[in-house]
């Protein structure tokens, strides 16, 4: 779409840069399309997620140990097992739905807004609901809701760091001879779903929405890789590992020190084992009660429902942080990191600068308030003043408001 002349392009979208789709063709080609959203897996169910506490080798070993206590008769033991098992399935389906549960609540407070024309008139319609074809408006401030085309772009700029990189916004125009090969950040006339419009303003046609954007391909591949085990998760199925076989060793070196001790391993060679089952029955069972009990008692049963709790609380601090985990495990990788290597601007800053301070009539005024919420006060050492009591201030302040097209509008209480 970006080698395309702007009259090409339209006759090839049919679409009026005037008055863009009238609204039943663009539900036409909302059937045909689909939503403007970057499609997700489907979220686990509570049995799904109840069934993945089960996947780890140390647990499967508690469960064989149950049974075996079943059989023996040792119902106080195998209560207590399937109790710290259970325990821990539930702690860990409770704070995997908790996590869940939060990443669709922050999605459904982010969903986007775009401004539309639509049949001549100028509409606000939630972004998930635009098509190609449809033409935006654009202003400072905005994310582009979709990949477009620019029809119009008066002085505007892009911040596009978070799909190439580019630390600084780029200047967009509308006319642009691009190779079919063009790079995306040397893509001029275009802009790209999730990027923001720092300055100017423009008109655009939707080329792409969805997981055909720009944006969208990306999510595409991420989703496409396999999850793999976390390092604790590889710990403690290695640590099941050894925990087994060194039962399976335990009941075997207990069973044949009994044999030796009673004198009765000749014996099992000379009439055979059928035989000598018969002959030494309560012997065996009593020598494979003790050698089993050992083994049982060297697995940890606590070992899950601690490694579990820990990481819950783990799990919490990260919350309180502003910090959303998914899986409990991601919690103990996060701790094996020992180098993050990121682009700073717009992925470990906002890429927003906030007044803190003012020079003006040979005094420095403090600015109080964070980010667009519009609290604060101004001081001048530490005493709060009216900044329309004071004309330089005043003068200061008007000049700033009228050197920006930005617009405060509250949504949802804020």
């Amino acid at each position: 779409m970006h080698t395309l002349s702007v009259p090409d392009l339209l006759e090839k979208i049919k679409t009026d840069p005037e008055r863009g789709l009238d609204q039943a063709e663009a539900g036409r080609r909302a059937q045909e399309h689909g939503p403007n959203e970057l499609k997700e897996r489907s979220r686990p169910s509570i049995l799904a997620l109840l069934f993945n506490q089960f996947k780890n080798f140390l647990i499967v070993i508690l469960l064989l140990a149950a049974g075996i206590s079943v059989a023996l008769g040792e119902y106080v033991d195998a209560l207590a097992i399937v109790a710290i098992i259970v325990l821990n399935a539930v702690l860990g389906v409770i704070q995997e739905s908790r996590a869940e549960n939060a990443l669709a609540a922050l999605k459904k407070m982010t969903a986007p807004s775009a401004a539309v024309i639509r049949g001549g008139k100028r509409l606000t319609v939630p972004a998930r609901d635009l098509v190609p074809g449809d033409v935006v408006v654009l202003e400072a401030g905005n994310y582009i809701p979709a990949d477009v085309r620019f029809l119009e772009a008066v002085n505007l700029k892009v911040e596009e760091a978070s799909l190439t990189g580019e630390s600084l916004p780029v200047e967009k125009s509308v006319d642009a001879n691009l190779a079919k090969d063009a790079a995306l950040g040397d893509r001029k006339n275009s802009g790209f779903m999730g990027t923001l419009i720092t300055y100017g303003r423009g008109t655009g046609v939707v080329t792409a929405t969805g997981m055909r954007t720009q944006i969208g391909r990306i999510a595409e591949m991420l989703q496409a890789g396999e999850e793999g085990p976390t390092p604790l998760q590889r710990k403690l199925s290695e640590l099941g590992k050894m925990l087994g076989l060194l039962s399976l060793g335990v009941c075997a070196v207990i069973l044949v020190l009994g044999l030796i001790r009673d004198a009765e391993l000749p014996v099992l060679f000379q009439i055979g084992f059928v035989r000598y089952f018969d002959a030494f029955r309560h012997q065996l069972v009593e020598l494979f009660m003790t050698s089993v009990s050992l083994a049982i008692a060297a697995v940890p049963e606590g070992l899950p429902a601690v490694v579990t709790v820990c990481l819950a609380l783990g799990m919490q601090h990260m919350i309180r942080r502003h910090a959303l985990v998914r899986r409990l495990p991601a919690v103990e990788t996060l701790g094996c990191a020992t180098v993050i290597c990121s682009d700073k601007t717009g992925t470990l800053t906002q890429n927003a600068m906030s007044v803190v301070e003012l020079w003006c009539g040979g005094r420095t005024v403090v600015v109080t308030g964070e980010g667009y919420e519009p609290r604060g006060n101004f001081s001048i050492d530490n005493a709060d003043v009216n900044p329309l009591a004071l004309p330089d201030l005043e003068l200061l302040l008007t000049g700033g408001l009228l050197c920006n097209d930005a617009r405060l509008e509250p949504a949802d209480g804020g």
